[in-house]
């Protein structure tokens, strides 16, 4: 395979004072972004809470039936606390 370079290839590697300044404004994540990212992050927990739950009720084994059963709840959105 060939593979020519392209000049932003190599923009990490040079020290230009003026582009490092518009980078570091360039790379403040928005209001929205902060927002999705903040929810994305608190529904992850939850997944995770309820993952470590339904672990615990199972014997605290993860075998292949077990995460098949939490793979089918993650995807479907059928976690109930009496399951």
């Amino acid at each position: 395979m060939t593979y020519a370079a392209h000049h932003r290839d190599f923009a990490p590697y040079c020290g230009d004072k003026a582009s490092t300044r518009s980078n570091a404004v360039a790379n403040k994540a928005g209001v929205l972004r902060r927002i999705f990212d903040a929810i994305v992050e608190s529904r992850q927990k939850q997944a995770d809470r309820e993952i470590a739950r339904f672990l615990a009720r199972s014997g605290g084994r993860l075998t292949d039936d077990i995460e098949r059963e939490m793979t089918q709840r993650l995807l479907t959105g059928n976690w109930s606390a009496h399951q």
